[in-house]
């Protein structure tokens, strides 16, 4: 396999996550596999762009190669999508890799990605995310089917290397040229910040891309691991229950975008499969005395029911605005860069 060149880009957008930024850009400099470069894109935020800045500034010189961290503000509107955009704009990589600001990846994630790649066909490979709870362990009535509300894999994906429909973006990749053919990630889909944890945005893209690259080939391959730290918050169910129905706000959105056929392609499995043995497993356990299946089992009727809630009440709304236009709309200013 020839030395493919990786730029990674983490989206940053708040000093609370301070540790986690630098954790997460150091697991990406001690990659097998050297990236050309990494990214850091700052959301909206000067004085978190000055620090990181400086910290990066004053590390330059010692920087070997594959250490090179660049730090850029975020040229479009607030929000995730438009910070990936920016990467995108500016990676001189033949690949660009996501990965999320509170996570950190193994030490192979861009060899296993590259891996991938051999196919020409390929156009995207997404790894395997598993939670790191701040609590120590999983709550009991936390159902793994809905891993995806803190940003995880969840059961219900298929193991290995497998073709999917979509990637998840917090931990994936994509050849550069994926993004001259289907544009970037489209903006008013995807988080913004602390508001409504939207999501999706990354389903959109995969679904544009493959419309228009027919032969294009979207892959995840589960030995690519990154960690995601899941704050205490997360592990409500007030946070559950929030995240679900901004689920199905984000969905709506999407099939808005690219017909409810492709856009809920895989939702229909997941729901009509994955989560009636879900709760089946839970009402079992329940029956066998073991902690938190019966809080299992009615956690993925009420995700479910949040998130028809929240599909229901976008589709019943008008004047959706997004865009997925060409990444280079997105290209920084010289400020605001290290």
């Amino acid at each position: 396999m020839s030395q493919r060149t990786f730029s990674v880009v983490i989206c940053v957008y708040t000093e609370d996550r301070w540790t986690d930024i630098l954790a997460a850009v150091e697991s990406v400099r001690r990659q097998s596999l050297p990236p050309l470069e990494t990214l850091v894109v700052v959301d909206h935020n000067p004085r978190l762009l000055d620090r990181l800045t400086e910290e990066f500034a004053a590390r330059r010189d010692a920087a070997s190669p594959g250490e090179e961290v660049r730090v850029l503000a975020n040229a479009g509107p607030r929000g995730l999508s438009a910070g990936r955009n920016t990467g995108i704009a500016v990676a001189r990589g033949e690949f660009v890799a996501f990965l999320d600001d509170d996570a950190v990846a193994e030490h192979d994630w861009l060899r296993h990605f590259a891996g991938g790649y051999d196919d020409p066909r390929v156009m995207a490979v997404g790894g395997r995310t598993l939670p790191v709870w701040a609590s120590g362990r999983r709550p009991a009535w936390f159902p793994e089917e809905f891993d995806w509300v803190v940003g995880c894999t969840y059961r219900g994906l298929p193991p290995g290397r497998v073709a999917v429909r979509n990637v998840l973006g917090g931990n994936a990749s994509f050849r550069r040229t994926a993004f001259d053919a289907a544009g970037g990630f489209a903006t008013g889909i995807g988080r913004d910040g602390d508001r409504r944890p939207l999501g999706c945005e990354e389903t959109e893209l995969c679904i544009r891309l493959v419309r228009a690259l027919p032969d294009a080939v979207l892959l995840i391959d589960d030995r690519a691991v990154i960690h995601h730290k899941v704050p205490v918050p997360r592990e409500r169910f007030r946070y559950f229950r929030t995240r679900t129905y901004a689920e199905g706000l984000s969905k709506a959105l999407v099939s808005h975008s690219v017909g409810s056929g492709k856009g809920l392609e895989t939702e229909r499995r997941y729901t009509t499969r994955v989560l009636p043995a879900g709760v089946a497993r839970g009402l079992r356990d329940a029956l066998l005395g073991r902690p938190g299946g019966a809080g299992r089992a009615c956690a993925i009727v009420v995700g479910v029911a949040s998130a028809a809630a929240g599909y229901a009440v976008a589709r019943a709304r008008s004047g959706v605005a997004f865009s997925h236009g060409p990444v280079a709309a997105y290209t920084p200013s010289p400020e605001g860069t290290s």
